[in-house]
């Protein structure tokens, strides 16, 4: 079972490998094309509309052909951009390129989480399912790593290496590794036993079980996702998303908003726009990359915590304490910009404001590690019912990447506007406490279709 579930995570490695492997590429492809700001800044940002494409027609793929051959397309997107961008002549074609990278992402973004929490028990499924975090930041790990590693070895990122070869286009190469392994592990994959159960195929499904989980009662898995299929139509469902709240199912919102909230409290400035503030606090840009693989170790051993707690203190207190502390953090950082000095690239933190502001981001790092990174995917795995999962995990992954893509795209303008402003926005969305407390309801221990019982309105025929 463990197996199982790294071996789906996978996909989270790609996932995180790609997302972070152009922050070591990015100065040499602007002079390698003599790119502009505002071009530039495209070009590392389509990625992450073509994650929010491919999270959208995930579900499509996976509730259409299964979770297996998404997987395998996701790999074949990521090999072929890997090869694309690593040989591109142009800016146009890195940029097609990139969006072909998105796509897999995108694909593996909703994948992942889908099939380890279909094939994971229920008294470990917490855990199981924190592993697709895990593995995000293990990749975002190996790939600063790898361009640390290209670029150092080469004497830059835009010098020759093997074969004449620039080091930033080994930087995208070295992605097809992955991809590969990605590709060859969903060949030795079985299938979702519930996708199995919904597609009419007891008995393959009845196999699964019976492999994956010998000691589980597979008669009554497989009779819980029937009478759920049937409870859908019923209730005139029918695997649609379309629902009484703003068109959509309640939970389905619940899903969006979850996304939404887990990036807009700014995680992805910190991995992405962390220069400035380093620099901020005395240290000198060349360092910025050496520290940004240390704040990526910290992220994969806070994600560590997180696995060992969901499933002994649930996902609701993780969450709420999650909360908190990225609203001190985040506060204090805002607090301690706001004694800035200078403007633009040459600002400085006095006295002892540079320490206090270092200590509130890797503060805020490890708050979202340990909650809300690993503990989104894990609910978003959970909460939706059997016959929408699929396209309702893509529908709020979608909704991710394009926060994701709003955040990484506002940065640069609100930071040259107010700092101070910007770190205090963040924080305002470190309320997410609230939604929390009111919304989520706590889903440790329960089956995934006693899980989705929990969203339905009272009065319901399923509740």
């Amino acid at each position: 079972m463990i197996w199982l579930a790294l071996a789906g995570a996978v996909g989270g490695f790609l996932f995180g490998f790609d997302s972070s492997v152009v922050n070591g590429a990015v100065d040499a492809i602007k002079d390698e094309f003599a790119l502009s700001e505002a071009v530039t800044g495209f070009a590392v940002a389509i990625a992450l509309l073509g994650c929010a494409a491919g999270a959208f027609l995930a579900g499509k793929v996976a509730d259409r052909y299964g979770r297996i051959p998404a997987m395998k397309l996701g790999a074949l997107l990521f090999l072929v951009s890997a090869i694309g961008t690593g040989f591109a002549f142009g800016v146009w074609d890195l940029i097609f390129w990139r969006l072909v990278g998105g796509l897999g992402i995108g694909l593996a973004s909703v994948i992942a989480p889908a099939y380890i929490s279909e094939i994971s028990p229920r008294q470990v499924r917490g855990r199981l399912a924190s592993l697709q975090q895990l593995a995000i930041t293990t990749g975002i790990f190996a790939a600063l790593l790898s361009d640390a590693l290209f670029a150092t070895t080469a004497g830059g990122a835009d010098q020759a290496f093997w074969l004449g070869l620039e080091a930033w286009r080994w930087m995208f190469l070295a992605a097809a590794v992955p991809a590969v392994v990605y590709g060859w592990i969903a060949y030795t994959l079985p299938e979702s036993p519930r996708f199995l159960v919904f597609q009419g195929k007891e008995d393959e499904a009845r196999k699964v079980f019976d492999s994956i989980a010998p000691s589980e009662d597979t008669d009554r898995h497989i009779r819980e996702i029937q009478d759920a299929i049937e409870e859908d139509k019923l209730s005139g469902q029918k695997g649609s998303l379309r629902g009484k709240t703003f068109g959509l199912q309640a939970v389905v919102w619940v899903g969006i908003v979850l996304s939404v909230l887990q990036q807009f409290v700014g995680i992805n400035v910190i991995f992405y726009y962390s220069t400035t503030l380093w620099k901020a606090v005395g240290f000198q840009e060349k360092d910025s990359l050496t520290i940004s693989v240390a704040t990526s170790i910290t992220n994969i051993l806070v994600t560590l915590v997180a696995i060992a707690l969901v499933d002994r203190i649930g996902r609701r207190p993780i969450l709420l304490a999650g909360s908190i502390g990225m609203a001190v953090s985040l506060g204090t950082m805002a607090l301690a910009f706001s004694a800035a000095v200078g403007s633009g690239s040459e600002i400085s933190l006095p006295g002892a404001w540079g320490p206090v502001a270092l200590m509130a981001a890797n503060i805020f790092v490890v708050s979202f590690g340990a909650s809300w990174g690993p503990l989104v995917w894990v609910l978003l795995g959970e909460i939706f019912p059997s016959r929408i999962r699929a396209r309702a995990l893509g529908l709020a992954a979608a909704a991710q990447w394009v926060a994701n893509f709003a955040i990484t795209l506002s940065f640069p303008v609100m930071a040259a506007a107010s700092l101070p402003l910007t770190y205090a926005m963040y924080a305002l969305f470190a309320a997410s406490f609230f939604f929390v407390m009111f919304k989520v309801p706590e889903t440790n221990g329960m089956s995934l279709e006693q899980a989705e019982t929990l969203f339905v309105p009272k009065g319901s025929k399923k509740a």
